[in-house]
């Protein structure tokens, strides 16, 4: 984790994969929402899963689950 990134992304293939692991799965961080949802849509374009959310200490934490990762990373890119 970079000083600084308040972000992260967990991703990787979706589990009813065959050659996919539960190891395969990796997290990378953040400074910006923006940055974290413009990455999740690029993971989402290969057809894998993820869930992002915020790190500790930031306030308010947040937390975005794979069901609504989807929407999340797709709105507006606001922030």
């Amino acid at each position: 984790m970079k000083q600084g990134d308040i972000w992260y992304v967990t991703f990787g293939p979706h589990r009813a994969d065959e050659e996919a692991d539960a190891r395969a799965r990796s997290t990378r961080t953040f400074r910006s929402e923006v940055d974290a949802k413009l990455f999740a849509l690029q993971i989402l374009s290969k057809g894998w899963t993820a869930s992002a959310g915020t790190l500790n200490p930031h306030q308010p934490k947040q937390v975005v689950g794979p069901s609504q990762i989807e929407r999340w990373a797709d709105q507006g890119l606001g922030g």
